[in-house]
């Protein structure tokens, strides 16, 4: 399987060719954290994480929403 490499949050990461949104977001231990994704400049809905396959040479950004109080 072909290797695909992304930016997230401005590092270049390499992922297998078929990795979903939810699949990297599993990856990071984001997967219970309330969290923003864009894509190339387009929010992900999280509905779509799921079924959101990744491209070489997407570029991500990822924001973990934090409480306080």
């Amino acid at each position: 399987m072909k290797a695909i490499t992304v930016s997230i949050n401005g590092a270049a990461r390499q992922l297998p060719g078929s990795t979903s949104v939810a699949a990297l977001i599993g990856e990071m231990g984001l997967a219970d954290k309330r969290i923003a994704l864009e894509r190339n400049g387009e929010i992900v809905p999280r509905s779509l994480f799921a079924t959101e396959q990744l491209a070489d040479g997407d570029r991500l950004e990822v924001v973990v929403a934090v409480g306080g109080g």
